[in-house]
């Protein structure tokens, strides 16, 4: 009898142990069955709670989905389904190294008006970085980075509030910064590198103090001085490989600085002694310029010696003094 008792129970006691909203699990199941795969996501079992299926995050009081991370899935083949917008509660979106993952960012993701971390990287979605990613109020950090992403990028993405970081790095885009960059968040960190972006760089990047800038291996030129100033708080910055014309003389650095890589550009005059105040500088490279004059000494580096080879100082005008040749009395 007692036996008897607990079969009839036990749907009940599945059901009861179920936490995932139906609404979720079917927009879930949806994302699965939109791949061409066999059989993606095997834990992705309906007769499991989804709140337990792989990359999946849920709320630990509403029991709402709010994350999604699939990576890295070499084996996942489709597009970004649209079935994603019916996870309305979705703050993390993830996919990562998933390179059969094809097509466009779909206009969907629109509809997710929760979502704060957005990264699609390492994959092979192609188009243009779409304008209607600025409808997504709430976006905090946007990361579309190792794609094929073409085409400018686009000035609207200035205007989301709280966005902190956005890469687009190791792409195909190309035109210049946008002007509207002058407005990002005070502390924003931009990663533009490995793309063919062209122009001079917009004199209203100089009012935001970025946490880091990279944005190497492009095409740009104008006065990239705008990124330095004494009272900026910014971590890295590697405008290298560029056409970047101004005198390195009238700058100022950030204590903050530890990385600094202004090489292979068009940059002259000479290297101010106030660099070394820079005391958490851990990588310098300003090889490749127009630059002269003494290398300054007396560093004042916190975690490290003196330490920069010549490597970082190479073919330029005129530099002398440790670690190159001693510079010529007058």
């Amino acid at each position: 009898m007692l036996l008897l008792l607990l079969f009839l129970l036990l749907p009940q006691l599945g059901a009861a142990a179920e936490l995932c909203h139906p609404g979720d699990k079917a927009a879930l199941l949806a994302i699965k069955h939109s791949f061409s795969n066999p059989n993606p996501f095997p834990s992705w079992d309906p007769i499991f709670d989804c709140c337990d299926w792989y990359g999946v995050t849920c709320n630990e009081t509403t029991n709402y989905v709010v994350g999604l991370d699939i990576a890295p899935y070499e084996d996942l083949n489709g597009t970004i389904p649209s079935a994603l917008a019916d996870l309305k509660h979705l703050q993390n979106l993830r996919f990562h190294k998933t390179p059969n993952l094809v097509g466009e960012i779909p206009s969907s993701i629109t509809k997710l008006p929760h979502l704060r971390y957005l990264v699609i990287s390492w994959t092979n979605i192609s188009g243009a970085v779409p304008s209607f990613l600025a409808q997504l109020k709430n976006l905090a950090y946007l990361d579309l980075s190792f794609n094929c992403l073409s085409g400018s990028i686009p000035p609207s993405l200035a205007t989301l509030p709280f966005l902190f970081a956005i890469d687009l790095s190791r792409n195909q885009l190309t035109g210049p910064i946008p002007e509207t960059f002058g407005h990002l968040s005070i502390s924003a960190a931009i990663v533009l590198s490995h793309n063919k972006l062209s122009g001079e760089l917009p004199s209203s990047l100089s009012t935001v103090n970025f946490s880091s800038v990279d944005i190497s291996r492009n095409n740009l030129s104008g006065d990239a001085s705008v990124f330095f100033g004494e009272g900026k708080i910014t971590s890295t910055i590697d405008i290298s490989r560029n056409s970047f014309e101004f005198d390195l003389s009238k700058v100022s650095f950030m204590e903050s600085l530890d990385v600094l890589d202004i090489s292979h550009n068009k940059i002259y005059g000479s290297i101010p002694q106030q660099i070394t105040d820079a005391v958490f500088l851990q990588f310098l490279n300003v090889s490749y310029n127009r630059l002269c004059g003494k290398i300054p000494t007396g560093w004042k580096l916190r975690y490290r010696s003196e330490s920069w080879d010549n490597s970082s100082f190479i073919h330029n005008r005129c530099l002398c003094g440790v670690p190159l040749d001693p510079c010529k009395s007058l």
